[in-house]
């Protein structure tokens, strides 16, 4: 199991359009992925589950991947949040 902190740099944090980037690539990796915030834990691959986190510009959330993948999934996340979902 890996994780890491990461804090979020585009506009508008996780809502819609960047989540649904988000949970899209998340469902690209064969591992169990979740994501943190505030003491709340949600489901990486569940675009409703990510939403219900309300996650804006600057919050920092820890995701956290357990597989044969771990480390892949949680390198491009986190790529994906660093480029403010440009991809």
């Amino acid at each position: 199991m890996l994780s890491r902190d990461i804090t979020l740099v585009n506009s508008v944090g996780l809502h819609a359009r960047p989540a649904t980037f988000f949970i899209q690539k998340a469902n690209s990796y064969r591992c169990s992925i979740w994501i943190e915030s505030n003491g709340r834990r949600a489901n990486a691959k569940s675009l409703l589950g990510v939403l219900s986190l309300g996650i804006r510009k600057g919050d920092s959330v820890t995701l956290i991947a357990d597989g044969t993948d771990e480390s892949e999934a949680i390198e491009g996340l986190c790529d994906l949040i660093l480029s403010g979902f440009a991809d």
